[in-house]
Order: C-alpha cells, then sequence, then structure tokens
C-alpha cells in the first residue's frame, strides 16, 4: 500500500512516499481501507519534532490522525462493525497511521460516517471536532447562556467550536479578518472582531470562559478578559503538571517539566482568579457517533477549505502550515471520495461572480441558497 512516511523529524525533506505492505488486524482491531484523510496542525509539528517530549514515536512511522474510509476486515473480538460499513475515526495518539491506503485501529475509536456526507467531509470530522467537544462541553461546562471566546474562528478548530458553543446554548465572540467574517457569522458568531486592526482585549470582558486556539500572546491576554472564577482552555499553549500526571500518564521528570515550562502562565491566571488547562484531546468512538448524529441532523457543518489529492500530500500539509485555510484541508486517497465541485473556499468565490439556479427540496435549496449568498453568489 501506499504511505506517506516521516523518516527522521526536520521540514519537508523528511517525509516521502513509499509501498509498504498491508497491516491486518489484531484482537479487537479493525482494518479500515482509507478513502480521504484530514490535515491538522499536530501532523506539521509532529514532523518538525515539536511534541517529542510527548508523543514516543519509533521512526519510521506513517503520518496522520483522521481518516475516513470503508472497513476491509475486523480482528478476532471485534464485533462492533461489518466489512462495508463506511465508518471515521481518529488514530489512536500512540501510533497515528491515517496518510496511508489502509490502517488498523481498536474498535472502540471507529464510528459510522453520518449518511448525509462523503468521505472527505467525514475525514475532517474527527481531531478537530473532539477536541471542540471536550473543550466547551467537558472543560469549559457551556451551557445555556455562557459567554465564551473563541480566537481564530475561521481555522479548522474554530469552525467546528463556534457551532458547538452555539448548539449548547452559549454566546459566541471570535476573531477573524476581514476575509473570514462573513464565514463565522454564518456559523452563528454573535460578535466578530477584525484582528487585522483591532485588539479583542479591548472588546471582550468578563467573558465566561476562553478555547485558546493560538497560544503565545493571544492566550497570556486571554486571562485578563475572563471573569474571577472563569477558565481558560488551551490547545497551543503549554500543558500544565496535571496533563502529565492524568492525560498522559508519565512519570515524575515530565510533570517536572510542565511545572516549570506553564509557571508563568498559571502565574497569569492566579492573578486574575482563573484557572488553566492544557486539552489533550481524547479519541472517542462514542463521542464521535454523537457527533455524526447531530451532522446528520444538521445541528453541525463540516467546513472545507481544500482538498487535495494523496500524491499531492506533501503540498497539502505546506498549505496548512501557511496558515491561511478558512476550515479544514483533506486529502483524497480514492477517486469517488468527494462530491464534484469546487475544491476550495476561494474556488467556490470566484465560481460565484454569475447568477445561479438552485433546485431542489425547500432545505436544501435553504441551505445551498445561504452558502452560495455569504461567498457572493446572486441567487
Amino acid at each position: 500500500m501506499k504511505a506517506f512516511v516521516l523518516t527522521k523529524y526536520g521540514g519537508p525533506e523528511a517525509t516521502e512516499l513509499r509501498d509498504l505492505p498491508r497491516p491486518g488486524p489484531a484482537q479487537g482491531e479493525v482494518l479500515v481501507r482509507i478513502h480521504a484523510a484530514g490535515l491538522n496542525p499536530v501532523d506539521f509539528k509532529t514532523r518538525e519534532g515539536k511534541l517529542k517530549v510527548i508523543y514516543r514515536y519509533a521512526l519510521p512511522t506513517v503520518l496522520g490522525n483522521d481518516l475516513a474510509g470503508v472497513v476491509e476486515e475486523c480482528g478476532a473480538g471485534a464485533t462492533r462493525f461489518a466489512t462495508g460499513d463506511r465508518v471515521f475515526a481518529r488514530m489512536p495518539k500512540d501510533s497515528m497511521g491515517a496518510f496511508a491506503e489502509y490502517a488498523v485501529l481498536p474498535e472502540d475509536l471507529l464510528a459510522r460516517m453520518p449518511s448525509s456526507v462523503d468521505f472527505v467531509t467525514a475525514a475532517a470530522v474527527p481531531l478537530a471536532w473532539l477536541t471542540a467537544l471536550q473543550a466547551l462541553r467537558d472543560e469549559l461546562n457551556l451551557r445555556n447562556g455562557s459567554r465564551v471566546f473563541i480566537p481564530a474562528g475561521a481555522g479548522g478548530v474554530g469552525t467546528f467550536a463556534i457551532q458547538l458553543a452555539k448548539w449548547l446554548g452559549a454566546e459566541v465572540t471570535t476573531t477573524a479578518s476581514p476575509r473570514g467574517k462573513a464565514l463565522v457569522e454564518r456559523l452563528g458568531a454573535d460578535v466578530v472582531i477584525d484582528y487585522t486592526s483591532q485588539r479583542f482585549e479591548d472588546h471582550v470582558h468578563d467573558i465566561d470562559g476562553v478555547f485558546d486556539l493560538l497560544g503565545g500572546e493571544t492566550l497570556k491576554t486571554s486571562f485578563s478578559v475572563v471573569k474571577r472564577g472563569g477558565k481558560v482552555v488551551s490547545i497551543a499553549g503549554m500543558p500544565e503538571p496535571e496533563t502529565a500526571r492524568k492525560d498522559l500518564n508519565r512519570g515524575v521528570l515530565l510533570t517536572m517539566l510542565f511545572w516549570f515550562a506553564s509557571r508563568g502562565l498559571r502565574a497569569e491566571a492566579r492573578k486574575h482568579g482563573v484557572s488553566y488547562r492544557y486539552l489533550f484531546m481524547h479519541p472517542s468512538g462514542t463521542e464521535l457517533a454523537e457527533l455524526a448524529q447531530l451532522i446528520e441532523q444538521r445541528k453541525l457543518e463540516p467546513i472545507i477549505d481544500r482538498v487535495f489529492p494523496f500524491a499531492e500530500i506533501g503540498e497539502a500539509i505546506a498549505y496548512l502550515e501557511a496558515g491561511q485555510a478558512k476550515g479544514k484541508v483533506v486529502v483524497r486517497m480514492r477517486e469517488g471520495s468527494v462530491d464534484s465541485g469546487p475544491r476550495s473556499v476561494d474556488g467556490l468565490a470566484k465560481a460565484f461572480e454569475a447568477h445561479y439556479l438552485v433546485a431542489g427540496s425547500v432545505r436544501r435549496i435553504q441551505r445551498t441558497s445561504g452558502w452560495n449568498l455569504t461567498l457572493g453568489a446572486r441567487v
């Protein structure tokens, strides 16, 4: 099978497409024939070696975390799925392997795809949506009337987080460029701050919680906009000691390292009377099934920025790494994995410079027309 392999830590030259033997499922595992794989910042951060302290991978190894495909074979004791089932999943944190034509993983990490979406759309979901769900519902405990700040709302995780926060009943404030403003408003953001000309701390005050996606100065400043007793959850900051003890099950050395490295953030949190938590997302087939149901009910909508063929996976990672994606970047492993049509938000916008007639059911017309109008079409 073809696979995108990390041979050493470094830049793009550290990866290559290789022919590898097709794996077989062990006890409790399922072999999936992959049709599409979603890209995430963790992919190029892993390639660069920035996560070596947390993830212990033996090189060479196959990169990739998110997949959608068809069950090819079930190992002994794996009874939840059958050959031919359309599934999606986030790979185990200690193995990766989604950037390949086949992958094996424990059956409890899999969920059946929503029947209303194709493989490319499903592959965009697992890591980003599980991250958003665990941050907003489990850590920030958002509920009806909560006020949350989610910076970078037009990004891969941000587009999902806004929708989930609104589903939970929260009031959402986010940041976006002028180009991304229409998108985040369509997804439900109540307040949109133009980060190119405004400082969010001048507009956000006494918020219940922050879901930080950027780290750095944005994270440091976020503590000042949260009310006392509130909480900041980050996926881009430095992990605190609890992460080593509870989430990674590591010993004293890593706990001490995280204690030292996160002391500035924890001090800032104490200064403002708020708590700080680094989110270490846990793959879950059960939670993916819950998300699949919400997608099926059209309460949540995966946003795709661009789709690349597997042969261009290096270019896909470079595009994601450039930081301009509005929504998710996905690699199509096989033909027929995605519906025909434009493959990027920009491509759609350019295509919509003319008038369009939209036909179909009332629900489909409403959804399609709303998206077209957002991009500037005349419908």
